[in-house]
């Protein structure tokens, strides 16, 4: 939502008008958690104003209770309008972008569609980097990126001798925890926004989450003052802590931009130079292993998901590599379980529509993971309950990296682990009746239990796997009943679910 888009950098107010609609579909399609729903929305409705202000005629249907589709809405607006073109940047789901094609073709009626310059690489260059490689790896798209835009680097090398320090960045709270961090700034919702709560809360009462904390950034000033908060005040000490997690510390030492970046408040390019500039200004107080761990999220994920994203779809959405068909457990809409590391994460997530990386990764995506949760249920999870949840996005990052569904093109390998992983990085388990250490009995932590039995599940699989030798090794220590009573033991835990 940025006025130097593709899509009207070359607009005439006199004689172009800018469509926008709120579809309710998109809320319903997938039961999506309010505070989504309301981002968008205000989001959208501040663009309006401000794009009229600019001169722009907006023609803009507001939402109703009438059930209706964003292609039913467009095709009754071009019979109304008569329009010459439909011009729009790439859309950030295949969905869209069929629909905007079988639109255009219905209609007759041109249809163009601009590359969408909010990131680093296009399509075209992914498709370029992808070309004759087996496999595809973050890791070396990121280097070929920092060199093409001289981001971090020193001369020909990467700065600070290393192209990451990811093994500086796992750090986790002595028993005296984080103290204090430093808030994040909380913007009070003005009147288009209380508007939206109210009319959110009206049509979608049952919806999943609550309103009540609503404050994120709807406007690109806000989230140029999101971006300079949390320059100046969490990321010298993001990297130490990026893994970390505490109880009831929801927010910690994370930017919580990436809403703004997707809602296209902010171009990654100013959040990147930002962090950066900040670096060579003050490398004592922003350590290279904070700005590099935090640049490579935007340079390196943020960009190498969305070009998975668009290389593999529409197939992509259907891969099921390890054959999971669980239904994704009830508590997941309501965080009513015993485990604190999930009661902890999924209410925080039903309060903000928020968690960071780790707690999607390591808790909530693990968990569904070592359940064997049929992964395309685990995507419309996240798609329906994050803030920052666009598909070119979520898909890839939970599909791929988090279920190992499509096998390993994401990640190398499944990222999975028992309780003590989450003990390790966190003080949930403190005040939890499991035991992180059992994997049998009535204390045995649920994660410990279904990270032995997902291991005995795949072990054939896995196998073929270098990076899993060393957990498939302490698989075969155990002794044969040990892992029959773990499997007995994880029958029983989906049987209560």
């Amino acid at each position: 939502m940025d006025l130097n888009s593709a899509a009207i950098r070359d607009a005439d107010p006199a004689t172009d008008c800018v469509w926008m609609a709120e579809a309710s579909a998109e809320s319903t399609a997938l039961w999506t958690h309010k505070s989504r729903i309301t981002l968008f929305l205000s989001a959208m409705r501040h663009h309006r104003e401000l794009l009229r202000e600019t001169g722009f005629t907006v023609h803009y249907t507001e939402l109703t209770d009438a059930e209706t589709t964003l292609a039913k809405l467009l095709v009754r607006d071009i019979k109304a309008l008569s329009p010459k073109k439909l011009v729009c940047i790439e859309p950030g789901e295949w969905r869209i972008t069929q629909m905007l094609e079988t639109v255009s073709e219905e209609t007759a009626v041109p249809l163009e569609i601009r590359i969408d310059d909010h990131f680093y690489c296009t399509r075209n260059d992914f498709a370029q980097h992808a070309e004759g490689r087996k496999q595809l790896r973050m890791e070396f798209f990121y280097r070929e990126l920092r060199r093409r835009e001289n981001v971090l680097m020193d001369g020909s090398g990467p700065a600070g001798g290393a192209w990451n320090f990811d093994k500086d960045n796992r750090r986790s709270f002595d028993k005296n925890g984080p103290g204090v961090p430093p808030a994040p700034p909380s913007f009070a919702p003005d009147a288009i926004t209380r508007e939206v709560i109210a009319l959110v809360n009206k049509r979608f009462p049952d919806h999943p989450g609550q309103l009540e904390h609503f404050d994120w950034a709807v406007t690109r000033e806000d989230a140029l003052t999101a971006l300079d908060d949390f320059i100046a005040h969490r990321l010298p000490l993001f990297g130490d802590y990026q893994d970390a997690m505490w109880t009831n510390e929801p927010f910690l030492y994370h930017s919580l931009l990436s809403p703004a970046m997707n809602l296209k408040l902010l171009n990654p390019r100013e959040v990147v130079d930002a962090a950066e500039t900040a670096w060579q200004q003050d490398p004592e107080r922003y350590p290279i292993n904070a700005v590099e761990g935090f640049i490579r999220q935007i340079l390196g994920w943020r960009e190498y998901v969305r070009g998975i994203y668009w290389h593999f779809m529409p197939e992509y959405l259907h891969r099921n590599t390890l054959q999971a068909t669980h239904d994704l457990p009830d508590f997941y809409w309501t965080g009513d379980t015993d485990m604190v590391c999930l009661k902890d994460a999924i209410g925080q997530t039903l309060d903000y529509g928020y968690a960071h990386h780790i707690q999607r990764l390591m808790v909530t995506g693990l968990y569904a993971l070592l359940y064997g949760v049929d992964p395309k249920q685990v995507h419309e999870w996240y798609l329906a309950v994050y803030v920052d949840a666009v598909e070119w996005v979520e898909l890839p990052n939970t599909l791929g990296m988090s279920q190992f569904g499509d096998g390993g093109v994401m990640a190398s390998k499944p990222y999975v682990a028992t309780g003590k992983y989450i003990q390790r990085m966190s003080n949930y388990c403190a005040d939890c009746r499991f035991n992180p250490a059992h994997a049998t009995g009535e204390d045995a932590c649920p994660f410990t239990t279904l990270y032995w039995d997902f291991l005995q599940r795949h072990q054939d699989r896995l196998k073929i796997n270098q990076r899993m030798t060393m957990q498939l090794r302490n698989l075969d220590r155990k002794k044969p009943e040990e892992l029959a009573a773990i499997r007995n033991q994880a029958k029983l835990l989906r049987q209560k679910e």
